[in-house]
């Protein structure tokens, strides 16, 4: 896919950035730039409201920025690589024949949903990333006028959202791989003691 529209970071034009992980590594040259400072490079990192910008390097010598760069590009592959090898889970993809399809007049709260492997960065597309229990949001009803899924990740607990059009199917209890079990059981048990405290 081509991009268009310029990709901007202060005076500087994006020319070539990847994601890797949590982090983005550009290069971006201000052409326009006469302070020795025409190339610069740089990690992005971005949630929902806005994008950071971290350990920038600045030059006016193109190979040396270049090196930075692929250098910075390898040593996050190596980081990335290091982290995944620590899953204690196998790292396959479910597909769409894996799951059941849910329609528009399908209810999916408190069910558990696979997200289409699509929707995700290359190196997050496997099944730690696609299996979430459903917790609320429009999107969880059917015929909703809102598409949003608020739903909590199997194997890390964490909280997020996706979108109703992000949702490959549904999955049964009885059809989760035994970490993924034991993911919604710790839910179901920190949720119970919430209840508690809160009594």
């Amino acid at each position: 896919m081509i991009d268009t529209e310029k990709r901007m970071v202060g005076n500087y034009e994006v020319i070539s950035s990847i994601n890797i992980g949590r982090k983005e590594v550009f290069f971006a040259i201000d052409k326009q730039n006469t302070n020795g400072e025409k190339y610069l490079c740089g990690f992005i990192e971005r949630n929902d409201l806005f994008e950071r910008y971290s350990e920038c390097v600045l030059s006016d010598d193109y190979i040396e920025i270049a090196k930075i760069y692929g250098d910075r590009i390898s040593n996050e592959a190596e980081l990335f690589k290091e982290e995944v090898s620590k899953l204690d889970i196998p790292l396959d993809v479910i597909t769409e024949d894996e799951c059941t399809p849910i329609k528009g007049s399908d209810n999916i709260q408190n069910k558990i949903i696979v997200i289409n492997p699509d929707v995700l960065k290359p190196e997050y597309q496997r099944i730690d990333r696609q299996l979430y229990l459903a917790l609320g949001g429009f999107g969880t009803y059917g015929n909703s006028r809102g598409n949003a899924v608020f739903c909590v990740n199997l194997h890390t607990g964490k909280h997020t959202r996706f979108e109703r059009y992000d949702i490959l199917g549904t999955m049964t209890k009885e059809q989760l791989p035994d970490w993924a079990k034991k993911g919604l059981e710790e839910h179901y048990r920190k949720e119970k003691e919430k209840n508690k405290e809160a009594r």
